[in-house]
């Protein structure tokens, strides 16, 4: 078979603008389409090929997000050059850890990393050195950074679509399929190679590898407290009770949808708990009769759903959820700041206006910057530095407090450097200085009789002007 991979002299380099001839397809991959390993010798035989191979490696993998409740890999693919494409399913070999060994400490290459990196882990495989090509594509600038348009953007190839949302947990995979799949880590080395040359051409290689470092190194995700507070439509409860609700009916879909590796939107979705939760049937026929019930699946399930609701209805009130808001450390969303504090608020849109600034100077999306619920944090409680015993607490915010809180919240570095001096700046309050009180201005007017005009009593000097506060935009 023909290769259809582009060598160097296919490449055209495209930036972010988006200027360049136009793409080809790549239909095939360029061995054609790997079968399927699914067996210890033949991961075995794989692992060796890897490690016989030069340069970085390109991994990917596939989840049936959607479809299944769990987020596990159902399919891994790896490319080196010298080595090939190899499909893995990770079903049937639990264990890569050989592949891990095979490829030693080489540069692992990954498209939106921190997605797949949690999946890979489970199955042994954890990289030592990383290079995200959907995070250098942000800090480059552009504006889509989707693997397909990146690839036709920097290479001028437009790679299969239509199968990222499949249900990956399907047995056996379709010859479809398995094409797009190996194609998705066909040119991600050449991908990797072209952005890298473009981060050393605008200067920010450094920034993109503290970036990789960052993510390589990041620990295993601690889970969300009160998942169910998520729940599409919540903001339509007004109430303790209903909440509650909400909470029994969302802890029983999980379960079920768990015990089943099923997603839980595929058993009730979020917006039959809340029909349910603000209807509040008195029985299992009036839950059935609500349209969203109507379906054979879900009149099946009905009673399991009742009795849901009625566990809520049973609580003490000392066992009800609290409100969203009774959450101390939580800061009010930013559309309240200005009612809440203005000052924050007056804070927050100059911290933001500092911000965007230095992104639109360095090309590059604000919240890869700073992530912005830092920058929040920083706006609503500036740091102050501590009075000591024989000394009145500072009021100004430094340079130095601020790198401090943004080391601490997990900044790296660079970030850091680009923002702790702009952002003290924009954290101190705007200087007030009093104004000049203009004399009084005669105006002319006819004296009828020449005598002395007593002068006017002395008019109370204005209120020193301070500078208008402006609410937020809601935006970050």
């Amino acid at each position: 078979m023909t290769s259809t991979v582009p060598d160097s002299s296919h490449q055209l380099g495209q930036g972010p603008d988006g200027s360049a001839g136009q793409a080809r397809p790549l239909l095939e991959p360029a061995e054609g389409i790997p079968a399927v390993i699914v067996d210890r010798t033949a991961l075995l035989a794989a692992a060796a090929r890897l490690a016989a191979g030069t340069g970085p490696v390109a991994f990917d993998a596939e989840r049936a997000s959607g479809y299944r409740y769990s987020q596990r890999a159902y399919l891994v693919q790896v490319r080196r050059r010298g080595s090939g494409t190899h499909l893995v399913d990770p079903v049937a070999l639990a264990d890569l850890t050989c592949l891990q060994d095979a490829v030693g400490d080489a540069e692992w290459v990954l498209h939106a990393a921190s997605q797949d990196l949690p999946c890979l882990a489970e199955v042994g495989l954890r990289p030592g050195l990383l290079f995200d090509t959907e995070l250098a594509g942000r800090l480059l600038g552009y504006e889509r950074v989707g693997l397909g348009i990146m690839v036709e953007k920097v290479l001028g190839f437009t790679l299969e679509k239509g199968h990222s949302a499949a249900d990956w947990s399907t047995r056996p995979l379709p010859e479809p399929w398995l094409r797009y799949a190996a194609l998705d880590v066909e040119l991600l080395v050449e991908l990797r190679d072209a952005l890298e040359a473009e981060l050393e051409a605008q200067g920010k290689l450094a920034f993109a590898r503290e970036e990789f470092a960052a993510i390589a190194a990041a620990p295993p995700r601690e889970p969300r407290p009160d998942l169910w507070r998520r729940t599409s439509g919540i903001h339509r409860v007004r109430n303790r009770r209903q909440l509650a609700a909400v909470r029994s009916m969302w802890t029983t879909r999980d379960r079920i949808a768990r015990e089943r590796d099923i997603a839980p939107g595929r058993v009730l979705p979020d917006s039959a708990i809340i029909e349910a939760v603000l209807t509040a049937p008195v029985d299992v026929e009036a839950l059935t009769r609500l349209p969203v019930f109507s379906g054979p699946r879900l009149r099946r399930t009905a009673r399991t759903w009742f009795a849901a609701l009625r566990e809520a209805a049973g609580l003490p009130e000392d066992a009800l959820p609290a409100p969203a808001s009774a959450n101390a450390d939580a800061l009010p969303p930013p559309n309240r700041w200005a009612d809440r504090d203005p000052a924050a608020a007056a804070r927050l849109t100059r911290v933001r206006a500092r911000l965007t600034a230095i992104a639109a100077e360095r090309t590059m999306p604000v919240e890869n910057l700073l992530e912005p619920a830092l920058a929040r944090r920083l706006a609503w409680s500036p740091p102050r530095p501590a009075a000591s015993d024989h000394q009145v607490s500072d009021p100004r915010v430094t340079s130095e407090l601020v790198a401090g809180v943004l080391r601490a919240g997990g900044a790296r570095p660079w970030q850091v450097a680009l923002t702790a001096g702009p952002v003290a700046d924009a954290l101190a309050e705007p200087a007030t200085e009093p104004v000049a009180v203009a004399e009084p201005v005669a105006v002319a007017e006819p004296v009828a009789v020449a005598e002395p005009v007593a002068e006017p009593a002395a008019r109370p000097a204005a209120e020193p002007a301070t500078e208008p506060t402006n609410g937020p935009d809601g935006n970050v």
